[in-house]
């Protein structure tokens, strides 16, 4: 290999050094897993695959999740520096819109519907780095037409923000989303609000990211007889599922899903695959769900065999295909055994959304990973394209 990449495993070490020469062997202690894993992940022959593993890490390191996963300050990828460009305007006016400020709509009604709908596409193709670009005056524009338009670019927003590292801005969004949701009393754009709310809370938050869920799914219970309310409950569910598996309170995540599972039963899939505000609930987004529930529980077997019941196709968020084969190339690497199927797999997680594939740590390191085990034999050919789409330089 070249100049080595800036994994996550790097960050670790280099951060373990800056605590006066921390071992090994005490961050190991420190975070409850082995000195052999840590030495493995350091060296990149092994990913860091569970959120619950990133924050013992973090913890004992004394830094954030973000420090190590190094989001919101990479560079050299395109998609993230043109969207990085467009951050401290999106931030300006998310900061006027907090402050209540309101500049006159230059836009007609139908102009602003086309625009959110337009940046509705770019969230389902995952093309964060266009979303970007229009997001600052959308936002303005959302702001002086009220109603529910700023509850929804205000999502949209957050959602961008959270993909491209910057979640702290995303968590002001979200705060923006709500605020516009409650002010018209809409009980599903509240769901939708309250959803991204949750979702761009730092990974240390879990257990308020599983509670702030729980308050929402108490307070919309009665507004159930909306089928659109019923949709956000669902994702709630699988929000609250997921924040508490990483919590370590996997019978509460087990409850959460049953419940998911039972609403989406009720529903199906949505028929246009995107269901209110493009969310996906219904059978196989449970189903995707509780594969990444499985990654976090380090079930590979169990990625696997429910990879086999799901045709992620039927959904038309594109990032709902990268999460399906990303999960089933993590655990097709896992065992080191068969990292010819796990490239496969990263190859279609990678066709189907460019982008964030590029720019997800934990997909970038995967590759590494795949790298560094190759490095006795020959690198695939398909490795090194890969590589080489995402940003990464591999020398044989």
């Amino acid at each position: 290999m070249g100049k080595k990449p800036d994994t996550i495993g790097a960050r670790i070490r280099y951060w373990r050094m800056r605590r006066g020469g921390m071992t090994q062997a005490v961050l190991a202690g420190l975070a409850g897993v082995t000195q052999s894993y840590v030495s493995q992940v350091e060296s990149g022959r092994k990913t860091v695959d569970r959120r619950s593993t990133l924050v013992a890490l973090a913890a004992a390191l004394q830094v954030t999740v973000a420090d190590l996963l190094g989001q919101g300050t990479e560079s050299g990828d395109p998609a993230r520096e043109s969207a990085a460009e467009c951050v401290p305007a999106i931030w300006s006016a998310l900061i006027e819109i907090e402050d209540g400020e309101r500049r006159p709509s230059t836009y007609t009604a139908d102009q602003l519907a086309a625009e959110i709908a337009r940046a509705d596409q770019l969230r389902n193709s995952c093309n964060y780095s266009a979303m970007a670009r229009i997001l600052p005056g959308l936002l303005l524009e959302a702001a002086a037409a009220g109603r529910t338009a700023l509850a929804q670019v205000a999502y949209l927003a957050s959602t961008c923000l959270r993909h491209l590292g910057y979640r702290h801005l995303a968590l002001n969004a979200a705060r923006v989303s709500v605020s516009a949701a409650e002010d018209v009393e809409d009980r599903a754009w509240i769901g939708a609000s309250r959803f991204v709310y949750a979702q761009s809370l730092p990974i240390e938050s879990a257990r308020l990211a599983a509670r702030a869920a729980d308050r929402s799914l108490v307070e919309l219970q009665g507004d159930a007889s909306d089928a659109r309310v019923r949709q956000m409950l669902g994702q709630l569910h699988l929000m609250a599922a997921l924040a508490s598996t990483v919590d370590a309170r996997p019978d509460v995540a087990r409850d959460h899903l049953a419940e998911a599972a039972r609403e989406a039963a009720s529903l199906g899939d949505p028929a246009d695959g995107g269901g209110f505000n493009g969310c996906c609930f219904g059978p196989t987004n449970v189903g995707l769900w509780k594969m990444s529930i499985a990654a976090e529980q380090g079930e590979y077997g169990k990625i696997i065999e429910l990879s086999r019941t799901i045709q992620p196709r039927v959904l038309k968020a594109s990032n709902r295909q990268l999460s399906y084969w990303l999960d089933i190339g993590r655990a097709l690497a896992d065992s080191g055994r068969r990292d010819s199927e796990a490239l496969a797999a990263f190859i279609r997680a990678e066709q189907a959304a460019p982008i964030p594939f590029a720019i997800n740590p934990l997909a970038r390191d995967a590759v590494v990973t795949l790298a560094q085990r190759a490095q006795r034999r020959a690198i695939p050919d398909d490795l090194r394209l890969l590589a080489g789409r995402i940003g990464i330089n591999l020398v044989a």
